[in-house]
């Protein structure tokens, strides 16, 4: 028996994820050289400008460093022909889009991230999708839709007042469910997702589905043992400093305070208190390296629920899934 049905072909995508300091943009730059790649990035802070030590930007090791190893000028440059920046030959899109006053979720994300990834394959190159923003990377893979509900902010103001920890507990009466799968500490999303089921009297897990995925997909995740993953965040937290975090963190409070956002995210906001002459900037790093680790639990935590994964600790093992999924 024959059937006329009409297999449809999806272009390729390489999704690149992982814990925070696994080395995910290193290994992307080398795998995108390899394979004639591109880069998008699926870092929910990385989208912002002005936030570069912090949020650890591909270029950010380096654009503050005056000379390169081989004694030359360091090479971050922006193309504006694809509004991309430049990071040793590889387009990296997705990276200084908006400031941090400006609004942006996981439905915006989603929208221009799968145009620049459409861009991308009509060059015949390959897109490979960057990061460990959990939610970001499920957007694009699982073809979530998210509601499209318009903002509160009379409800905002109220819930912005409670802690996460009162949020969580409003957030488990409307949605069991979604409360084991939020992250638990994003006092954003909390009230996005407590926002959503007080107007549409639904839970608000139940009401992001799934569609159709938009590209054939492969999974890379890297994983390192945990001591060697702890050490790196050490190391990192360490750089971050000598790169100049404090002076970035003060200009951007000088511009915005501490109030949206995107400044409470980790490397910035342990600084709150060390400016109110609190704690010494000792006590910011050992919160900084606290809280990096914890945040890495999370996202290990959420990462396991998806068995599609191909879990790595060497390049050589990406090359080779990436040469078979070519194929």
């Amino acid at each position: 028996m024959t059937t006329n049905k009409k297999i449809e072909k999806r272009e390729k995508l390489i999704v690149l994820l992982g814990q925070t300091a696994t080395g995910k943009s290193d290994l992307a730059i080398n795998l995108a050289k390899k394979f004639n790649g591109e880069v998008v990035s699926a870092d929910s802070r990385q989208i912002y400008k002005k936030m570069n030590i912090g949020t650890a930007k591909p270029f950010q090791n380096k654009i503050y460093t005056k000379e390169s190893s081989e004694g030359k000028q360091t090479s971050r440059t922006a193309d504006k022909s694809q509004n991309s920046i430049v990071v040793y030959g590889i387009n990296h899109h997705l990276i200084d889009v908006i400031y941090p006053n400006e609004e942006f979720n996981a439905a915006i994300y989603k929208k221009i991230a799968i145009k620049k990834i459409k861009e991308i394959q009509k060059r015949n190159k390959l897109p490979f999708l960057v990061g460990g923003t959990g939610l970001y990377i499920s957007a694009i893979v699982d073809n979530i839709n998210f509601p499209s509900i318009p903002p509160n902010p009379n409800l905002r103001k109220r819930l912005n007042r409670k802690s996460t920890d009162e949020l969580l507990l409003i957030f488990k009466k409307l949605d069991p469910k979604g409360a084991k799968l939020i992250e638990s500490k994003n006092k954003r999303r909390l009230i996005r997702a407590i926002e959503i089921c007080k107007k549409t009297g639904k839970p608000f897990w139940q009401q992001r589905k799934k569609g159709k995925p938009f590209f054939d997909i492969l999974q890379i995740g890297i994983k390192l043992p945990k001591e060697k993953l702890d050490k790196k965040i050490e190391k990192r937290a360490d750089q971050m400093l000598k790169l100049g975090l404090e002076k970035e963190v003060r200009d951007l409070v000088k511009k915005y305070g501490f109030k949206i956002p995107p400044m409470k995210t980790i490397g910035y906001k342990e600084w709150q208190e060390h400016f109110e002459r609190k704690i010494d900037k000792k006590k910011v790093k050992e919160l900084i390296i606290l809280h990096t680790k914890q945040f890495a639990r999370r996202q290990m935590t959420w990462f396991k629920r998806d068995n599609k994964i191909n879990w790595i600790e060497k390049q050589k093992e990406a090359e080779e899934l990436i040469t078979s999924f070519l194929l």
